[in-house]
């Protein structure tokens, strides 16, 4: 019986590790200084969107809709429609989108001491953002995960490709 079991978990383990999904090309990351923010000036005032296109064609990020798992919330989609050269960053500024309601871990989340700092398609620590964390005690960072489909073109084929991908919620919280 022991056998049987360690035979069977190594073997669901290999399996999921042979079917993760492949990374995307298109590198992306939402900003909005109405996040966590208490000052009126600062709510709802937008977007601001950072992609890396990691590609070796030219592209037009389409847009990214992000997947509801909220049942009182549809999916939100986002037209971007911002061309990106081969290996080159790009940005633009986006009106606002409510991209937090639609996520039941981030609504739980921000109604505790937590700040949503960005929302990216790629993992975040905090020596990218160029901090320096001396005491752990006094800054902790927490993450929800979440779905989207991203949609972007090859500008010079004009093939289409579509991607459903996963995406973090990246918050920040200094105790007191």
């Amino acid at each position: 019986m022991y056998r049987y079991l360690v035979f069977t978990i190594l073997l669901t383990s290999s399996v999921s590790f042979g079917q993760t999904s492949e990374e995307s090309p298109i590198k992306f990351a939402l900003y909005s200084p109405s996040w966590g923010s208490v000052a009126n000036a600062n709510l709802l005032a937008g977007l601001r969107l950072v992609v890396d296109n990691q590609t070796l064609d030219q592209i037009r990020l389409e847009s990214i809709e992000f997947i509801s798992d909220v049942e009182s919330s549809e999916s939100q989609q986002i037209d971007i429609n911002l061309e990106i050269p081969s290996s080159s960053l790009a940005e633009r500024e986006l009106p606002y989108t409510d991209l937090l309601s639609i996520n039941q871990c981030v609504v739980d989340t921000l109604e505790e001491t937590w700040r949503l700092v960005e929302i990216s398609n790629y993992t975040l620590n905090p020596s990218v953002r160029r901090l320096i964390i001396q005491d752990t005690t006094a800054f902790r960072i927490y993450q929800c995960v979440s779905s989207v489909k991203t949609r972007w073109v090859n500008v010079e084929g004009g093939e289409r490709f579509s991607k459903d991908e996963w995406i973090l919620y990246h918050f920040e919280s200094k105790t007191d």
